[in-house]
């Protein structure tokens, strides 16, 4: 059981590890272990409540898949055991930043000052200009 926040939590079944060969540097670990790790997590058939779910469907991201499978590759450590917890733990933030409520924005109006203190800059800039003129005799 995967816990996101004291009211939400993902069962262990409905994620799915595969793990593959790494990328990159490594010497011949690389070439022998298997140590980079898939993980794949079907969004709208988990057990995630569906606001959330229709947040991360929203979500313009390159992981998920237009299926509805968020998929992360996870490869930065040497051991499988670490690139794991890795995967998971991105898979934990993901679903937290889906799940923070965005604050309306309240709009408001530049107040008299403010106004004032624009007016007077470009009717000084103006000024400035106007001196840099040709003089006329």
């Amino acid at each position: 059981m995967i816990h996101i926040s004291s009211t939400v939590s993902i069962p262990d079944r409905e994620i799915e590890f595969k793990f593959i060969r790494a990328q990159g540097a490594g010497g011949q670990n690389v070439n022998k272990v298997s140590s980079a790790v898939h993980l794949r997590f079907d969004i709208s058939a988990s057990s995630l409540p569906d606001r959330i779910k229709s947040r991360l469907l929203a979500l313009n991201d390159q992981r998920i898949s237009k299926d509805g499978r968020l998929v992360i590759k996870a490869q930065q450590y040497r051991s499988q055991e670490k690139n794991r917890e890795d995967a998971v733990q991105r898979l934990r933030e993901f679903i937290a930043l889906a799940m923070r409520q965005q604050k309306k924005r309240k709009p408001t109006r530049p107040g008299k000052n403010a106004k004032k203190k624009r007016m007077d800059g470009k009717k000084r800039r103006g000024q400035l200009k106007s001196t840099r003129k040709k003089v006329r005799y």
